[in-house]
């Protein structure tokens, strides 16, 4: 199983900090906020990882990680020429797939959770995909899923009135068909590609599973965010 990171787009509700580097390189306690999804996808047993980045600073990312060597994983690099929506950066890794699973985790996600299990198997036994839910006190500034049972019956994105409280959190594992799902996708309301229209593409084919985060999780897309993000890392350590 392969593994990506999307960390492009211009990140603005982060201004001025993001005016002289990329969101994924600024500190999130005592690391570079990319070291977590890269951690949470190395813990998991994922070896060969992808990073996505805008080209405004992706030279950074190169200078900070290289290889990948120093972390034990092989690291390739892609360009996101222009900001699309998260499944237009997704789409670009469909050479580096070459046809076999991957999960997918946003560079600003920081997850204290181990995936391991989970993603052994769906690794060796799934087919379509799974995604990952947290119980959240403001579920409209996500895609948000309904459930029913062990069946998630649709994701809203970022709904003005949420029919759950559960948060669709940014990893996700996809089989090979989700980047002929992309190529079908049309541009949403704000111009972009949405994972939200490719995950709810899988719910409807009834080919989606869901697991709950047991531990604290947290995006890193705000100031707010960003700062519960160092304080969650911090009690952790």
């Amino acid at each position: 199983m392969k593994g990506i990171i999307l960390a492009g787009g211009t990140a603005t509700r982060l201004l001025p900090l993001t005016k002289v580097t990329n969101k994924h390189l600024l500190p999130v306690y005592d690391k570079p906020m990319i070291y977590y999804p890269l951690n949470t996808l190395s813990k998991a047993g994922i070896k060969d990882i992808l990073i996505i980045s805008g080209p405004g600073h992706a030279g950074h990312f190169l200078n900070l990680l290289g290889s990948g060597k120093e972390f034990g994983i092989n690291l390739t690099y892609e360009i996101q020429e222009k900001a699309g929506g998260i499944a237009q950066a997704l789409g670009l890794s469909e050479d580096f797939a070459d046809e076999e699973k991957i999960a997918v985790i946003l560079g600003d996600n920081i997850y204290i959770d181990n995936f391991t299990s989970a993603i052994n198997d769906f690794s060796k036994t799934s087919e379509g995909a799974m995604v990952f839910l947290k119980e959240v006190d403001d579920p409209e500034r996500f895609g948000v899923a309904t459930i029913e049972g062990d069946k998630i019956l649709k994701i809203e994105e970022k709904p003005k009135n949420p029919k759950s409280k559960f948060a669709v959190t940014g990893l996700y594992l996809y089989d090979n068909s989700v980047f002929e799902i992309i190529k079908t996708l049309k541009p949403s309301d704000r111009g972009e590609l949405e994972i939200t229209d490719v995950n709810n593409h899988f719910i409807e084919k009834g080919n989606m599973k869901f697991a709950i985060v047991k531990n604290e999780w947290t995006d890193a897309g705000t100031f707010d965010s960003l700062l519960r993000a160092s304080n969650m890392v911090a009690k952790k350590e």
